[in-house]
């Protein structure tokens, strides 16, 4: 029933693995990985849309919320993760929720995502609102568990998004929208955790990083509102400074720590000679968007 499935058919180029060797299985599955970015490139549009569409959410206290079984699951759940140490959100501004549960995350739980009303089921948890984004994830673009999940967020007025790696898909036909790459058959036939994966992962990288731009969280390519939580971390701070500015690395430090670890300000205090008091109104004046802060008048704020 699935062979009408491009994630499910046979790829001729590779029909000799089990008979090829170490060198000869990576060089194929180096080839057809290359394909992805192409297959990616041509759903840029629907990608863009849909970062505009959550950021106009998020602004308004609205959530992103990721749904997904397996490996689709496993990848939103790490996108969620990076969120908050990258860019300083809430644990709850970027959220996932994965068929089977946190157990599925470690352990394959399979027939977790052909439970339809669980996938509805783990979002009624989240008490969702006309503000919130819901991401439906799932390589074949059929999964009951995500399918579920997206028509729980239609009815509760959440903005949908689908990203399948099969064209026409059917969470697409449920979702406002649908972001279906052809990534094609795979190299181990139906094993879709790995040009599919990857297309997903690509595509989720797109939509968090884009959806964090728009709200202020970077700063020309500089990660301005990152969470120093490590030695490397704080470091990484104090060089981002440094970048921004082109201060010593004293200056840096001893600014940053002024400015209470937080990297946007500290630029902002260097950069326009003023105290983390008036940075933050800055900052709250420019609705945390560190270029439009820094162009501020000194009589306009």
């Amino acid at each position: 029933m699935f062979e009408h499935l491009q994630t499910e058919q046979i790829n001729e180029e590779t029909e000799h693995l089990d008979s090829s060797s170490s060198l000869e299985i990576v060089t194929l599955m180096n080839h057809a990985d290359k394909s992805v970015p192409i297959a990616v490139e041509k759903v840029l549009p629907k990608v863009a849309l849909a970062i505009d569409q959550i950021v106009v959410r998020l602004k308004q206290g609205g959530r992103l919320i990721y749904a997904g079984a397996g490996t689709s699951g496993r990848l939103g759940i790490l996108d969620a993760a990076e969120c908050p140490p990258t860019f300083s959100t809430p644990p709850d501004l970027v959220q996932s929720i994965i068929a089977g549960g946190k157990e599925a995350t470690f352990r394959a739980i399979e027939n977790a995502e052909d439970d339809e009303p669980a996938g509805a089921k783990a979002l009624s948890a989240l008490e969702l609102s006309t503000l919130d984004a819901v991401v439906g994830l799932s390589a074949s673009g059929r999964t009951p568990f995500v399918k579920g999940a997206l028509q729980h967020a239609a009815t509760h007025g959440a903005l949908t998004i689908s990203v399948s790696c099969n064209p026409a898909s059917e969470i697409g036909k449920l979702a406002q929208i649908a972001i279906d790459v052809q990534t094609g058959p795979e190299v181990l036939a139906g094993s879709t955790r790995l040009k599919a994966g990857t297309a997903q992962k690509m595509i989720l990288n797109m939509i968090s990083t884009g959806a964090m731009v728009g709200l202020g969280k970077v700063y020309k390519n500089l990660m301005v509102d990152m969470k120093a939580t490590n030695f490397k971390l704080q470091e990484r701070s104090k060089s981002i400074i440094m970048r921004a500015t082109g201060t010593t690395y004293e200056t840096a430090e001893s600014t940053l720590a002024a400015a209470d670890q937080h990297v946007k300000l500290a630029i902002l205090m260097i950069e326009k000679g003023v105290s983390a008091d008036v940075g933050k109104r800055l900052l709250d004046a420019a609705e945390g968007h560190l270029g439009n802060a820094l162009s501020i008048e000194e009589g306009s704020r």
